[in-house]
């Protein structure tokens, strides 16, 4: 069965939505769509962190003794810069951009990383963003739409 022709298009090629959730699932919209949003708190989140961790060194307090030993200073800074990002990827998922759900999947692994490392000066916190940072990689990778093409 042929697929249907757009008679306005010049070439005959089938009818592209502008909208690059259509087609897709509500399910795996609505996964990616809250995956944006997810990025964009957990970002606004970690600039939040990152702010307390530079201002004061003491807000945070270490549980024992653990493998990686960095200063509250300089996780205040990976976390500040690192939210940054998560905010402009959680802001391109929502606007539906290409490159975000590919750099969404990777930022969020990363997340994942630094938020483990993170554990003993906030566990519960950080138990927290890695449940979210799982799934955002799972809503951004079973979502099978593909963006539409920027005219």
């Amino acid at each position: 069965m042929a697929q249907p022709t757009n008679p306005a298009s010049p070439s005959g090629s089938p009818h592209r939505s502008s909208d690059p959730y259509a087609g897709g699932s509500a399910w795996a919209a609505g996964g990616t769509v809250f995956a944006g949003v997810l990025l964009l708190v957990d970002g606004v989140l970690g600039i939040i962190k990152g702010i307390v961790g530079i201002a004061e060194d003491d807000v945070y307090a270490r549980l024992g003794t653990y493998v990686f030993k960095f200063d509250v200073t300089a996780w205040g800074w990976i976390h500040l810069i690192f939210g940054l990002i998560l905010v402009v990827v959680g802001a391109g998922i929502l606007k539906g951009a290409g490159w975000a759900r590919g750099l969404g999947v990777a930022v969020a692994a990363i997340d994942i990383v630094v938020n483990f490392m993170w554990l003993p000066y906030t566990p519960v916190w950080a138990i927290i963003s890695i449940a979210i940072g799982v799934f955002v990689i799972w809503a951004l990778c079973t979502d099978g739409r593909t963006a539409a093409p920027q005219a």
